[in-house]
């Protein structure tokens, strides 16, 4: 670790190495399981195989598309849900009414299953790209404006009592004291529940999808393409790892004072 408390460059390549091995053992036991025949291939593709489903899909022209189309529909439907949640989420902390009202609502609204609002997403907003944005709105909404209100709750309240008693109004307060300080915890908040926009995919392209890694995964199911199926969930895997790794760097740049951003 250097003074300012950052990995050293050492440290950062010893992690890189860490996270390397893993991948490298994980791929080494697919490979001695589905070579040696101890799996059955109808369960567990053999690796090259999966590798050729990459360059078959790119072959027909879906690989980059259908990749594109996805995350098109996760980043939409996930903005969708963090640009109406914060904003609640923070009167949620910071209003004692708000938080009667609408806390139990969200408590209530975030155990019902995704699933199983497919059948209403399709009524209310038909079969477009419309219906894709619900089902992650939906999946991700509810949860991020009860993780945002505990993010901005966190915020020590003698920060803004001095604030206060500085002469700041309540809008600077806000500005200048509860938000810049609830700010690592909401860059936090974000980055987990996109991970939850991914898992909810699938899910998403269901029904009435005609393009997608979901609905490719789908469609391959019908024909026991297991192959593909693996090959459609490495592409949302490393899609969501480039997401994670992209919000990680920007909450550094973001929030550099955050002992959150500077451990990663």
């Amino acid at each position: 670790m250097g003074h300012d408390g950052r990995p050293t460059r050492m440290g950062l390549a010893g992690r890189s190495g860490l996270v390397a091995g893993t991948f490298a053992v994980l791929a080494a036991a697919w490979c001695a399981a589905a070579y040696s025949g101890a799996v059955k291939e109808l369960f567990l593709p053999q690796p090259h195989k999966v590798l050729w489903a990459f360059v078959e899909m790119q072959r027909e022209g879906i690989l980059w598309q259908y990749a594109w189309d996805s995350t098109y529909r996760v980043m939409v439907g996930w903005a969708l849900a963090a640009a109406v949640s914060i904003p609640l989420g923070v009167l949620v902390a910071t209003s004692r009414r708000a938080g009667l009202v609408l806390g139990p609502l969200m408590e209530f609204a975030r155990y019902l299953p995704v699933v199983a609002l497919v059948p209403l997403t399709l009524l209310y907003f038909g079969i477009g790209d419309g219906q894709k944005f619900a089902v992650i709105f939906l999946g991700t909404f509810f949860q991020l404006v009860l993780m945002v209100a505990d993010s901005v709750a966190a915020v020590p309240r003698d920060l803004c009592r001095a604030a206060a008693t500085l002469g700041a109004s309540r809008m600077q307060t806000y500005a200048l004291v509860l938000l810049p300080g609830a700010l690592p915890g909401i860059l936090d908040d974000l980055r987990i529940t996109v991970g939850w926009a991914w898992t909810y995919l699938v899910v998403a392209e269901l029904v009435a999808a005609n393009s997608g890694l979901g609905y490719m995964i789908l469609k391959s199911q019908r024909f026991l393409a297991i192959d593909r199926i693996f090959a459609g969930l490495m592409a949302i895997g490393l899609l969501g790892l480039a997401t994670d790794y992209l919000f990680k760097k920007f909450t550094r740049l973001a929030v550099p004072w955050s002992e959150k951003a500077g451990g990663r």
